[in-house]
């Protein structure tokens, strides 16, 4: 997959498949956008293209841009779609000028002027144009007189239940591991950077790799105990069972919040590495227990549960 970040440095398009969007999660409803599009650009000859946005487009238009959380940030989002075999992304930078285009503009001067579309597809939900007024409708009328078709896809359902963004962020913000990485498709993740702690949890046989999380913008889960797998060049091609605790550690200081993550069966150095934490489930909330040996006791009672839960995902 080719990425552009530059309107002006693009190339000749060859009969453009395109859709646009923040496709963020880059979830299952978002790969049924993708699979159409492949579907159409293996049939016509041509490429397809997806066309996203840095920031985030609610960064510029919310009251509280603060507030947003994604659950992927671009270079996560670069390579899902990179393995979902789409042929261009273009990054577009999202501000407050782009977000005041009018629907006409945004059709005319920007889809028309840049990409000479083929084919655009959109969600059942799309909008576009300042105020949002662009519609399904409005684009393809837009197409008829321009030369582009445009193809629009029905929500996508997981039982009687719509996928989207801000569906999973809800599961997630409810400890519903496993419903959000149902909508996903696959286990929800996040990168850490290894850094020093103060290792108490290797004098009770529990050492842990305490986190630094990269992307300020990613969406982390609650506190908690979690059922986890971990994966990073330090660890070779292997995939590595754990679990992983988010919160204050009300038995030990109760003060400052941590990541860390207990990875089974492996007590090697680590510091200063990267690696991907991938959530399975949910195992329990904080609790402040009584002493280093309660602790010690439940932590080993987690790990019979991790596994339990694990076991439910074989790896392939």
């Amino acid at each position: 997959m080719k990425v552009h970040y530059d309107l002006k440095q693009l190339p000749q398009f060859t009969k453009g498949i395109i859709t646009t969007g923040a496709f963020d999660g880059v979830h299952r409803g978002h790969q049924q956008i993708i699979a159409r599009m492949k579907e159409i650009a293996s049939n016509n000859g041509g490429e397809t293209i997806i066309i996203t946005f840095h920031p985030h487009p609610r960064k510029i238009t919310s009251s509280i841009p603060g507030d947003i959380k994604q659950l992927t940030c671009l270079n996560e989002r670069i390579a899902l779609l990179d393995n979902a075999g789409i042929d261009h992304l273009v990054v577009i930078p999202f501000d407050y000028h782009f977000s005041n285009l009018s629907a006409e503009d945004y059709v005319n001067s920007f889809l028309v002027a840049h990409f000479k579309p083929h084919t655009i597809i959109v969600g059942y939900d799309h909008r576009f144009g300042k105020g949002r007024l662009g519609n399904f409708d409005m684009l393809k009328s837009f197409g008829q007189s321009l030369g582009f078709t445009v193809e629009q896809i029905n929500e996508q359902l997981v039982g009687d239940e719509i996928i989207s963004s801000t569906h999973i962020r809800n599961y997630l913000a409810d400890k519903n591991i496993v419903k959000a990485n149902e909508l996903l498709g696959y286990p929800y993740f996040f990168d850490g950077f290894v850094v020093r702690g103060n290792q108490i949890g290797r004098t009770i046989g529990f050492p842990t790799a305490n986190l630094h999380i990269i992307d300020e913008e990613k969406l982390i889960p609650c506190n908690g105990v979690y059922a986890v797998r971990v994966k990073g060049a330090c660890f070779g091609n292997k995939i590595l069972d754990g679990m992983m605790n988010i919160g204050v550690r009300p038995t030990v200081d109760g003060h400052k919040k941590v990541i860390e993550v207990n990875i089974f069966d492996f007590n090697e150095d680590i510091y200063e590495q990267t690696i991907t934490v991938m959530v399975y489930d949910y195992i329990r909330g904080e609790v402040k227990f009584n002493g280093l040996d309660a602790l010690k006791s439940q932590l080993n009672l987690d790990v019979s549960t991790a596994n339990t839960i694990l076991q439910q995902y074989p790896l392939f």
